[in-house]
């Protein structure tokens, strides 16, 4: 199908200021040299970003969901057990900060609504084979839906100004941004999920609804853009800063359009995306999960990718050496990065011995507000 036109909104406009400490880097060519390239540019970023005057007001993790996933993706073969599925736990991240001008901002990240996935290809087809029970209530559990999430953190939906997912994978942008024409099977069109909000996603990333190719199709739910309202679209192109303390850094490789939120806290810095799916992907020579290390050793890798699908597994690759040097050590256990898994994967017992070797859970930083008279800021 083609691609929905956008209107052409200069994101200047808005309060969105792009950077490009990491431009030269990203072209950087050969693709060995890469590496060296983005953790100086990542360290010349940090400079100036990670500073404590530069720190969002808080930040906030709400369950909405988890799935079942098939190991040999979450570690690309590496990962041995003798469960072939593991659970990932979608989390709705609230981060809350200041804009260019001084005023409060509220940005959902990752707000899936769980009726979109089923629609993807995979998980259709896994539905079908398994049935109903096996995956609803065996493999799949629903806590919150994403409205629901924000109301525990003391907000509501009209007081988000932002929102964004790291990429559109089983993603139906119809359920959150609402459409003009009713859902086949629905009466009316669905209404905005954040009647206020400004969706930002990378150019890439909404262009590959227009001609998904056969690597891309069974991820992709093909009419999650049709009818769309896209009044409130942003597409950039590279790296943006949305606010004191806040980032969405291109980070391509897992899909074309792949960005990671990156966050200063008053714990550190903290990076999320789907690029990794536990922190032993970020940190496989701390990994017991069985073959994530060896495999790790016996290719010389630092970090062992989400695999699910392969657009450019070395930009990937690099991509998540990025996170890495943009993250801070986790206040816990300072091996460990803030490398956060925006679906990371479940402790269950039902896995072992494919179990994370440590677990983030979710963040937790300063004190959620809530607006005054709405959102205070129209």
């Amino acid at each position: 199908m083609a691609v929905v036109e956008v209107p052409k909104v200069k994101i200047e406009k808005i309060g969105l200021r792009p950077f490009h400490e990491f431009d030269q880097a990203n072209d950087t060519w050969p693709r060995g040299d890469r590496p060296a390239a983005i953790r100086e540019a990542a360290a010349e970023f940090r400079a100036r970003f990670a500073t404590p005057e530069n720190r969002v007001r808080a930040v906030r993790t709400v369950d909405i969901a988890s799935a079942g996933y098939p190991l040999k993706f979450a570690f690309g073969g590496a990962a041995k057990g003798a469960n072939p599925y593991i659970n990932i736990i979608n989390r709705l991240q609230v981060v809350q900060f200041e804009d260019f001008e001084g005023q409060l901002r509220t940005l959902a990240y990752e707000p899936t609504v769980p009726e979109g996935p089923a629609e993807a290809p995979y998980y259709a087809q896994q539905i079908e084979k398994l049935g109903e029970f096996l995956s609803y209530k065996v493999l799949a559990t629903i806590w919150n839906q994403p409205d629901e999430a924000l109301v525990k953190v003391g907000l509501r939906p009209e007081d988000v100004d932002y929102v964004s997912f790291d990429h559109l994978h089983v993603q139906d942008l119809r359920f959150v941004l609402g459409t003009t024409e009713p859902i086949p099977g629905e009466a009316a069109p669905r209404p905005p999920l954040f009647p206020n909000a400004k969706l930002i996603a990378q150019r890439k990333e909404w262009d590959t609804f227009g001609s998904l190719h056969p690597m891309q199709w069974a991820w992709y739910v093909e009419d999650g853009i049709k009818d769309l309202i896209t009044d409130n679209v942003v597409l950039v192109d590279g790296d943006v800063e949305l606010g004191k303390g806040v980032a969405l850094v291109w980070t391509p490789g897992h899909t074309d359009g792949n960005h990671s939120l990156c966050i200063n806290t008053e714990d550190g810095v903290w990076v999320s995306s789907e690029n990794g799916v536990a922190a032993d992907s970020w940190h496989p020579h701390l990994s017991k999960i069985p073959g994530v290390r060896r495999t790790a050793e016996f290719f010389g890798r630092e970090v062992i990718l989400n695999s699910n699908t392969l657009e450019d597994s070395i930009d990937q690759y690099d991509s998540m050496l990025k996170e890495k040097a943009l993250a801070d050590p986790n206040k816990h256990d300072p091996r460990w990065l803030n490398v956060f898994p925006s679906s990371e994967m479940a402790s269950w017992k039902r896995q072992w011995p494919a179990v994370p070797t440590f677990v983030y859970g979710g963040i937790d930083s300063g004190v959620i507000e809530r607006p005054e008279s709405g959102n205070g800021k129209r």
